[in-house]
């Protein structure tokens, strides 16, 4: 008796049996996992890939924001010089405005070095003046007076002060 299937078989003498069949299916299955992982994978870098982007991109319009008010409040620094000599002068008249302005900066980020007595650090601080003396102790110089306000904004030096050293 012959089968019904053998009629649509090529003549040879190779049998296919129900063994090769499930062979070839789960050769097949293993290929479509194999496909569907690596489709996964590219998937997952693709996110991960835009999802670096997104914060660099946050990250650089945040640092570009920060260096534009940065400049303004840089272009107002003459306008503080100005206000602490009148200060200095006319402390009575002077220091209302003179503290209004350094608030409003200090909110924005805008933040006075307090250097006096401090270790002398050339990254926050230009001497302009030396004049011997005894450093900290360990040989290094501090500063003994400031001759100009040096600022930070936002943690970055704006502008070093300018200072006198002993040391």
């Amino acid at each position: 008796m012959t089968n019904e299937n053998e009629d649509y078989l090529p003549e040879s003498d190779v049998s296919i049996t129900d063994a090769d069949i499930a062979e070839i299916i789960e050769h097949d299955i293993d290929a479509l996992v194999a496909e569907r992982d690596s489709f996964k994978d590219i998937a997952l870098r693709l996110q991960a890939d835009f999802e670096n982007y997104r914060k660099r991109v946050a990250t650089q319009t945040s640092d570009d924001i920060d260096r534009a008010t940065g400049r303004i409040a840089e272009s107002l620094l003459p306008v503080l010089d100005a206000c602490e000599a009148a200060f200095v002068a006319h402390p009575a008249e002077i220091e209302p405005l003179f503290n209004l302005l350094l608030t409003e900066l200090k909110k924005q980020g805008l933040e006075a070095l307090d250097l006096s007595g401090q270790t002398f650090d050339p990254a926050k601080a230009d001497a302009v003046i030396h004049e011997e003396g005894e450093g900290d102790g360990s040989g290094n110089p501090i500063v003994s007076d400031v001759l100009r306000t040096g600022y930070t904004w936002k943690g970055r030096v704006l502008r070093p002060a300018m200072v006198k050293v002993r040391g």
